[in-house]
């Protein structure tokens, strides 16, 4: 059985029930007012009162957004419907990114798929300019159909990656044992889409059909609750009421979290790079062998 579980839609409206409860929220939910557009203008659009924006992708461009505020931690969730149809060859790119060269990133990308085939949902870390630590699953529901939230929680324990609320990966702070863990660059929030056909649907054999092009994504509602990065990182380390996320209770999944996380890489993990011994010749990287929560 890979439905749906009832018992998951009951978890995941605790969780949500817990967060509005937690709340500290720094964003206005106008994307005209938190974000500015990074290039090709001419491929948005956004509605008259700021709370829906398209991305759009043509044989011209594609484009992307970012949060004019950088942060150190936080939480961050996004209402985002992908593109309907044949979308092969397209990304759209939901993520955290620091500065070059030795930037530290947090992935979510929507790889496109040819009609009636499923997206697949891959997620990255990439710390001090590395990364190799690819995750990929299929989603349990059709995402271009409606709205659903996608969320990064990071903190100083763990990095949690989360659709409607379900934990789909994490990436814990196993510094002290000698793995990378991203805790010092501030970061933006960004969403793009671009053309990924050299390999984001079946390895770069199926190419884009720009017959179908434009090709939009669409985002709604948003929600940025993060320390606002003022240039001193111990004030978004510390542990306060407004920085709940650095707090105990966000330090590692809990028993609801880990059912839910059990069941997505049970049901719909597809590539883990942690399972890839031929990759890299059976010197896996040290995190692949440390507890995820």
């Amino acid at each position: 059985m890979n439905h749906f579980p009832r018992f998951i839609f009951l978890a995941t409206f605790l969780i949500y029930l817990s967060h509005i409860a937690l709340a500290s929220i720094v964003s206005t939910g106008d994307y005209n007012k938190d974000f500015y557009v990074t290039y090709s203008p001419s491929h948005i659009n956004t509605s008259a009162d700021g709370r829906t924006r398209s991305l759009i992708f043509d044989k011209e461009s594609g484009t992307e957004i970012a949060s004019k505020d950088m942060y150190l931690f936080g939480q961050f969730d996004m209402k985002i419907k992908l593109i309907p149809g044949n979308s092969a060859g397209t990304v759209v790119a939901f993520y955290l990114a620091s500065g070059q060269p030795n930037r530290d990133e947090v992935d979510f990308e929507f790889l496109g798929n040819v009609a009636g085939k499923p997206y697949t949902l891959q997620t990255n870390v990439y710390v001090d300019g590395f990364d190799d630590r690819e995750q990929r699953i299929n989603l349990w529901f059709d995402p271009t159909q409606d709205y659903h939230t996608y969320s990064i929680l990071w903190n100083l324990h763990q990095i949690v990656f989360m659709v409607d609320w379900v934990p789909i990966r994490t990436y814990r702070n196993h510094a002290d044992k000698g793995a990378k863990y991203p805790h010092w660059q501030p970061m933006e929030l960004k969403v793009s889409i671009w053309n990924g056909e050299d390999w984001a649907t079946d390895g770069g054999k199926t190419k884009i059909d720009w017959s179908k092009a434009p090709f939009v994504a669409t985002l709604g509602n948003y929600k940025i609750d993060a320390c606002v990065w003022k240039g001193n990182a111990r004030f978004c380390r510390v542990e306060s009421e407004n920085h709940w996320w650095n707090k105990g209770q966000s330090s590692t999944l809990t028993w609801t979290q880990r059912r839910l996380f059990k069941w997505v890489r049970k049901y719909h993990l597809t590539y883990d790079y942690c399972m890839d011994n031929q990759r890299f010749q059976n010197n896996m990287p040290i995190e692949c062998s440390l507890p995820k929560y």
